[in-house]
């Protein structure tokens, strides 16, 4: 049962785009993914909250948690056999735990904890709060960025995980991020 939350072993760097919402991760992500040929994980939080609001009205419930964390690696095990490169990630269940944490009174689900904490990757992008907020049906916290910023950092520093922060303009967090990216391309030859 719980094989579904597990990352399935892969020759690619993984790299994952860490954050607060509404900082620019999709819009990197892709940049990266196109950049280096490359394959992008989008964040199946999004599709399936979407559908889940259009359908219902409703936005995210505790137990959401445990099918997005699905859906998320499915997608991330399929795509990792689709390069031998670099892999980017657009979320992780790291970013769900932290989303849980921050929405659900501090508790997060064991098996989207223990997955979380358990699935590894090369390096994360610690997305900053300096790019303009962009409203949408899924958004809803823009008055906690700092807050929320500032729980992302923590967790990355708590399990003790490897991270850049990216700030500035699109460009700079690109060049930023290739330069990173390059040394541990470099690292695997």
């Amino acid at each position: 049962m719980e094989e579904k939350y597990k990352q399935q072993p892969s020759n690619c760097i993984k790299v994952v785009l860490f954050g607060p919402e509404s900082t620019g991760k999709t819009t990197l992500s892709r940049h990266l993914a196109r950049h280096y040929n490359s394959v992008w994980v989008p964040e199946y939080a999004r599709e399936y909250l979407q559908n889940k609001w259009n359908n219902e009205r409703k936005t995210c419930e505790p137990q959401d948690l445990l099918p997005i964390a699905e859906g998320q690696m499915k997608l991330e095990n399929e795509l990792a056999r689709k390069t031998d490169s670099v892999l980017i990630c657009d979320t992780d269940l790291l970013e769900t735990k932290v989303y849980s944490e921050a929405y659900y009174i501090g508790t997060c689900d064991p098996i989207l904890e223990k997955h979380a904490l358990q699935n590894t990757y090369d390096l994360y992008f610690l997305t900053y709060i300096d790019t303009p907020w962009e409203a949408d049906d899924l958004r809803d916290k823009p008055e906690h960025r700092e807050e929320m910023f500032k729980a992302f950092k923590d967790t990355l520093v708590k399990y003790n995980k490897p991270f850049v922060l990216l700030k500035g303009d699109k460009k700079t967090r690109l060049e930023t991020a290739v330069k990173h990216i390059d040394n541990l391309l470099k690292l695997k030859l």
